[in-house]
Order: structure tokens, then sequence, then C-alpha cells
């Protein structure tokens, strides 16, 4: 994509009426389509779904093809997509706008900073879908223990994380995370499409994830909670 386009798409970007965006990492708040500073954190059932539905968060949600596919697929939850990168959900949150997916909503922050948006037990589910290995940054992992405790505040008692990956190596640090931070692990497959889906969820695939299958690389899942 052109820097052209990029930057036209981060303009809109900030008109779109279901996307919030953190504009200073020093200063964490979020501003709204009318570029007013709002408050969510906690609030997010109440003031922007105004329903009462459950809340499932896509972190680094990139375009947002996994949280477009789930929230046409459960009209009666709530999902939000998270990515840094404005010109990426710009894609997602346009074709939530275009759909009608009114419980679809995209926020422009960074995940280490996830406690300041979003409240204790608020959320109810987290994807993390084709994440960026970091193989030389541990710490940027996003299985990592240090973003597992922030997965904790944010999740409810019953509140469920969910990976899916291309990557061998990822995929085996987080296991062996998991195990070392004694968090169960509800099911993991490493090549997910080698007999029948655990779930049907797991059939909706990413831009990403096209790209790794016609490169042959096997696809791998787990789903663990606190």
């Amino acid at each position: 994509m052109s820097g052209k386009k990029k930057l036209i798409r981060f303009a809109e970007l900030s008109e779109l009426p279901n996307v919030y965006q953190n504009y200073n990492i020093q200063e964490p708040a979020l501003t709204n389509c009318n570029q007013d500073e709002i408050d969510l954190k906690g609030k997010w059932k109440e003031v922007h779904f105004q329903n009462d539905n459950p809340i499932t968060l896509e972190l680094a949600c990139g375009g947002g093809e996994y949280t477009v596919a789930l929230a046409e697929r459960y009209p009666n939850r709530n999902f939000i997509g998270l990515d840094i990168k404005g010109a990426r959900i710009w894609k997602g949150a346009k074709k939530a706008l275009d759909n009608g997916l009114d419980n679809l909503a995209f926020c422009r922050i960074r995940i280490e900073q996830l406690n300041y948006f979003f409240g204790e037990n608020e959320i109810d589910e987290i994807w993390i879908t084709f994440p960026d290995p970091f193989y030389k940054k541990v710490r940027r992992r996003l299985t990592h223990p240090n973003f597992l405790k922030i997965y904790k505040n944010v999740l409810n008692e019953n509140g469920l994380v969910h990976l899916k990956t291309d990557d061998d190596m990822l995929f085996e640090f987080t296991m062996e995370t998991l195990k070392e931070e004694q968090l169960p692990v509800i099911h993991s497959d490493n090549d997910i499409y080698s007999k029948s889906l655990y779930h049907n969820d797991l059939e909706v695939k990413t831009y990403y994830e096209n790209k790794h299958l016609r490169n042959q690389k096997t696809i791998k899942y787990v789903k663990f909670h606190f």
C-alpha cells in the first residue's frame, strides 16, 4: 500500500463512529469520531454497545477478518478488534459499517495498555490470531507471562483465551508458558486441519492464514483460561 493511501485511510479512520483511538502512548485516553475524549473503561456495554451482551476481543486484529466473521456469526455478542496500525483496522471498520454490524467496534491502542481501556472482568473472551512471533523479542510475544497477567485482569472468571498460529516456535513457547504458569489448557492441536475441526469458529481464515496454508504450513490452536 502506498504512503498516500495509508494517510487517506488514517484520516478517514478518525471519522468512523465504530473506531476509538489513542493518539499518544504517554497519555492513555481514547478519542471518538467527534475528536472528543471518551472514558469507556468498564463501560463498553453501556456506552458503546448499549446492551449487556458478552464482549470478545481480537488482539492484533489487522484487517479484522476474524472479528468481522465472528460478529456476523454471533449477533448477540459484542466484538472489539484491537490493533496499533490504523490503516489496517480501517478495512475491518469500513466493512463492519457497510454490513450494518453494530455489535463490532475497533480500537487503535497498544495491547500492553489494555488495562487503561478495559475494566476488570469486563471481557468474556480473547482471540489472538496469527500474531508476530517475535523471534528475538521474547517479551513482546502475546502469550508472554507479562501479557497473560494483563488478560487475566480484564477477563471475567470464566473468560477464555484462544491462540491460532502457524508458527511452531510460538506454539511451543505458549504451551511451555501455560505449563509454567499452571494455567489450564482446555484444548490444543498442532495441526487443526488434519482432522475434523474442534469448533466451527476455527474455519474462519485470515489473509495471513491463507498465505501460510499456500506455503503448506500447519495451523496450530490452543484454548486456555485462568
